[in-house]
């Protein structure tokens, strides 16, 4: 493994772009490939097997392409399948964390919402962290199904996502929580109508720039930063149809980008039981 490979960040879908922005911004000479995994979207609603199977399936692609290190820039993906990816692989696997311990340390009314996916507040990894926090300010989590498929769709804006929106934040604001976090990495995206609907007096925090530092950490111990005064490059895959998908990452990414179509054999059947894992390739060691 050399500090010349890339870095492989993957999501559900469109929403890890808000960390990959992130990880640019920290590393701007380093390579990145990104898998939006938008035919399977979203993680949120499927069981923990399947989640499992969709990032084994795509880390082994990311590694197949020379990554360096893995970022899993989805907290459903997370609290699925980051303990699988670490134990299986041996790069630097990178995951994500609800930031509700910031939240903490920045609550004045001692109350804090955590907006995410079913599946990462109940997932065990989501309860470990807030075992480890211990006694404190009151955390409410409010599931919120329904925003991924707004984000996936491009639709940041519209009446209906506005009102998606407001009736998951309004619950947390009539109980006074004056600091959120956006447990999902989808959510990000939706910041703008976030900001108008809770005000300027609410804080709302995510975790894409603390895993991008992480992502530093983690490859400079290694020696695996890439050599500096080069400009990073991006390629981009997807699951989903190119065609449907492009416009909308374009949008979020801020610039113009070249997608291509997920390869066959980063294919796993629909989800359902007794699905069994197509891949090849890519295994433990690099």
């Amino acid at each position: 493994m050399t500090s010349h490979q890339p870095i492989g960040v993957f999501d559900s879908g469109v929403g890890g772009l808000s960390v990959l922005r992130e990880i640019r911004r920290e590393l701007p000479d380093e390579d990145l490939l990104y898998v939006a995994d938008s035919a399977y979207a979203p993680y949120g609603d499927q069981s923990a097997d399947a989640i499992e199977l969709r990032a084994v399936a795509v880390t082994e692609l990311l590694l197949a392409r020379g990554a360096k290190a893995i970022v899993v820039a989805c907290n459903t993906a997370t609290g699925a399948a980051a303990r699988v990816l670490r134990n299986r692989y041996s790069v630097p696997v990178i995951a994500m964390e609800p930031a509700v311990k910031p939240a903490i340390e920045q609550t004045r009314s001692g109350v804090i919402g955590v907006l995410a996916t079913r599946q990462t507040l109940a997932s065990d990894t989501f309860k470990q962290l807030l075992a480890r926090l211990g006694e404190g300010p009151e955390i409410l989590l409010q599931a919120c199904p329904g925003l991924v498929e707004r984000v996936e769709a491009g639709d940041l804006e519209g009446e209906g996502t506005r009102a998606l929106l407001a009736a998951y934040l309004e619950p947390l604001l009539a109980r006074r929580a004056d600091t959120l976090v956006l447990g999902c990495t989808h959510y990000p995206h939706l910041g703008g109508l976030v900001g108008e609907i809770v005000g300027p007096r609410v804080r709302v925090l995510d975790s894409g720039a603390a895993v991008a530092r992480q992502v530093h950490r983690r490859l400079a111990e290694a020696g695996l930063l890439a050599p500096p005064g080069r400009a990073g490059t991006e390629r981009f895959w997807t699951s989903g149809e190119p065609i449907k998908v492009a416009p909308v990452m374009e949008r979020l990414w801020g610039a113009p980008l070249e997608l291509h179509p997920l390869p066959r054999e980063a294919a796993t059947p629909l989800f359902g039981e007794g699905a069994a894992l197509v891949v090849q390739g890519a295994g433990c060691g690099r």
